[in-house]
């Protein structure tokens, strides 16, 4: 079971990586990155008082799996961003690779994503708002791309 210890923290280049899809015949293993994923999760949550989803190369995973719990829980494969509304709006981000700071980025406002769920079964979900923002962070992690390198300008970055 991987723990908080086994999170990667900026400056990985892991974390700068594109990864690849889940293929049918990792399925079985799937279950078992979740439950990894669902546990430094938690630590997360323990530790820093932040975390609604966390994407596997965060982990050292380097496949396209999101697993997001906010009221319950939800796994994404193979994602795939369909719709960005063109309405954006700035936030401050934050990141379980790096705990303490915080990002000024724009987002869209509403997006819909495809992907498929732990079952291989195929759903398509709209979301706004913070929903959409989450999504959006989550989804850059599966293309090595970081909150930080999406910052508004330089003066973008503050402590937690």
């Amino acid at each position: 079971m991987k723990t908080l210890a086994d999170l990667l923290l900026l400056g990985d280049p892991r974390l700068y990586e594109t990864c690849s899809p889940v293929l049918p015949e990792e399925k079985k293993l799937v279950e078992g990155w979740v439950a990894d994923l669902d546990n430094v999760m938690r630590e997360v949550r323990a530790k820093y008082g932040f975390g609604r989803a966390i994407a596997a190369p965060q982990l050292g995973i380097m496949k396209r799996l999101i697993y997001m719990n906010i009221d319950r829980p939800v796994v994404l494969i193979n994602p795939e961003l369909t719709y960005l509304s063109d309405e954006v709006f700035e936030l401050w981000d934050d990141c379980m690779s790096f705990p303490h700071l915080l990002v000024n980025v724009k987002r869209h406002q509403t997006i819909t994503v495809s992907y498929l769920d732990e079952h291989w079964s195929a759903h398509q979900w709209t979301m706004h708002d913070s929903l959409s923002e989450l999504l959006q962070h989550e989804y850059d992690h599966l293309n090595g791309v970081l909150c930080t390198m999406r910052a508004i300008d330089e003066k973008s970055f503050r402590w937690r």
